[in-house]
């Protein structure tokens, strides 16, 4: 494993420095961009072209071309844009952004789309999932949980379009848990919902019992029990000794808060969740530290958010770094297949360590090895 990792690290180097012209190809390397470049998306899709002509440079290989489309984050439009792209002989391109304008590329079958969506349940066959999604996101999980032998795991679960995803990252990654639970989003039900799952109101009444139990006893300590008991909330174990939150931004900020409300602590039990994109709210919010989450190499993160800003003088999206490292990947893979750019090159068993961490391909699927990390209250700890 060393020695592959090493292989790879000298790959990256070299798509990092653009110096080895050994590698250099008479064959034209043209990748499609099908990304927002009109509409409400977009600062996104020419985020993500700049990212690109940023990949590119770094390279410095002269024969590798990218060949920008508009979906207007519309399907019908990024039909149209991939047609384009089929007619000037692109076999691989890199969109779209978002999973609606998915539809209709089946019907492209003989290109392959490495999709920036972070969705994989039901995409066309043609289509490569490259964001940051559930599956990959839940594998780190379940190291972690392997990791620190927690073995009662709780996952919660928003009952909406997401739900899918993570169902369908659960089965594929075969991760064990005690519970698990759908909840409804509307911040006016959350609390309860939370108090049923658990199990408050038992645990409320259990309190309730053991005082009146003390007071009908003949303990002769049981003033000083009786009050020690009143500063406690509930009493009795949760049942679980880690909960996975599987939500974002406010709608996590609220679930963690409301089983707080409901007498879990995260000092106790382990509060995970999925990637957050490092968000400083989460730092602020204190009362609910430590949380866990997976993310990709907050240094290399940094590094490039740097990077882009001194190239452009503007802040990246996150899904421009996936752009930029996907550059590197499709000219790492083509140099390892006599630069010859088809759907094959996806197929064969193969890694890729760029900035947003390491791509493990095979059979026409590519997932992330990502980074683990705690929040507390100076920032981000890395845990592996």
């Amino acid at each position: 494993m060393k020695i592959i990792i090493k292989i790879i690290s000298i790959i990256l180097f070299i798509f990092l420095s653009g110096t080895n012209t050994a590698l250099y190809s008479s064959e034209k390397i043209k990748l499609g961009l099908l990304v927002p470049i009109t509409g409400t998306n977009a600062e996104i899709g020419k985020s993500i072209i700049k990212a690109s002509r940023m990949a590119i440079n770094k390279i410095n290989y002269p024969n590798l071309e990218i060949i920008p489309k508009d979906t207007g984050s519309n399907p019908n439009k990024t039909f149209l844009s991939a047609n384009e792209l089929k007619e000037e002989g692109v076999k691989i391109v890199i969109g779209p952004v978002f999973q609606d304008n998915l539809k209709l590329l089946d019907e492209l079958n003989e290109m392959t789309f490495l999709s920036l969506t972070n969705k994989n349940y039901k995409n066309p066959k043609n289509i490569i999932s490259l964001g940051i999604n559930a599956e990959s996101q839940i594998n780190t999980i379940n190291n972690f949980l392997k990791n620190e032998n927690l073995n009662n795991t709780l996952i919660l679960i928003p009952n909406n379009d997401f739900k899918n995803e993570i169902d369908h990252a659960l089965r594929n990654v075969q991760i064990k848990y005690k519970k698990k639970f759908y909840y409804d989003t509307s911040p006016t039900k959350i609390t309860r919902q939370i108090q049923k799952f658990t199990n408050y109101d038992r645990r409320k009444q259990n309190l309730i019992d053991e005082i009146i139990r003390i007071e009908n006893s003949n303990d002769s300590n049981k003033e000083k029990k009786i009050e020690q008991l009143k500063k406690k909330d509930t009493l009795g174990r949760v049942g679980y000794d880690s909960i996975i939150i599987c939500d974002f931004d406010e709608n996590l900020i609220s679930i963690a808060t409301s089983l707080l409300y409901s007498d879990v602590s995260s000092q106790k039990i382990k509060f995970i969740t999925l990637n957050q994109w490092f968000d400083d709210k989460l730092v602020r919010e204190k009362s609910i530290h430590p949380l866990y989450f997976p993310s990709i190499s907050l240094d290399k993160f940094e590094n490039f958010k740097n990077d882009f800003r001194n190239t452009f003088n503007e802040d990246p999206t996150h899904l421009s770094l996936i752009s930029y490292d996907l550059i590197g990947l499709i000219y790492y893979l083509a140099n390892q297949n006599n630069f010859t750019i088809d759907m094959k090159i996806f197929q064969k068993k193969n890694k890729f360590k760029g900035m947003i961490g390491v791509f493990e391909v095979n059979r026409n699927k590519i997932t992330h090895v990502l980074n683990f990390y705690e929040t507390n209250d100076q920032g981000f700890k890395k845990i592996f």
